[in-house]
């Protein structure tokens, strides 16, 4: 690996992580708000939670139909998303893995 590289892979695994979990805390959210079909959570603070998730649930609302009347869709993006993010920046995660090669 290029010295430049070897320097920017903690920034990178920690941007990575950081960006991983927070997209994994909004869908955590949206599963809860599919608890509350009633509700309406188009307020600003929910903004922050749907903006970022509504383009993937969109994508996978039109494969993935509800089951029972139940949105299964956050469920499985979220499980998906932890997994991305545990095999890049997890403990045994492919750049974590790089980063203590590097050391």
């Amino acid at each position: 690996m290029t010295p430049i590289l070897i320097q920017a892979l903690p920034i990178i695994g920690f941007s990575l992580g950081f960006f991983l979990g927070g997209l994994s805390l909004a869908f955590l959210v949206r599963i809860v708000m599919t608890w509350y079909p009633q509700e309406n959570f188009k307020n600003y603070f929910w903004l922050v939670f749907i903006l970022p998730t509504e383009p993937f649930l969109g994508i996978s609302r039109k494969f993935i139909q509800p089951i029972g009347g139940v949105d299964i869709t956050p469920v499985i993006w979220f499980g998906l998303i932890s997994l991305i993010r545990e095999l890049l920046v997890g403990q045994q995660g492919i750049i974590s893995q790089m980063i203590q090669k590097s050391i």
